[in-house]
């Protein structure tokens, strides 16, 4: 998927979110959000962009939310 795309999106989830006050709360409400909604390929994208590329475009709360929240939002691998 396109990065832009991702990133209007993370936008998008995380300005709903951005009513509650608290930002810890916000940060857990964006990350929640794309760990259960988003497809594991989708979420590995946004976490590569903002790993490999700063993740230009994003708000400030969307960025550090993905960065806080990265382990979450990766798909575990699980041993064989």
């Amino acid at each position: 998927m396109d990065a832009h795309k991702l990133v209007k999106m993370v936008n998008e989830i995380t300005a709903f979110f951005e009513s509650d006050p608290d930002r810890n709360v916000v940060m857990e409400g964006v990350a929640g959000h794309l760990k259960r909604f988003w497809d594991p390929r989708m979420r590995r994208e946004i976490v590569q962009y903002v790993d490999e590329q700063g993740g230009e475009g994003l708000t400030e709360t969307a960025l550090l939310a993905i960065r806080t929240h990265r382990a979450k939002l990766l798909p575990q691998v699980t041993p064989d």
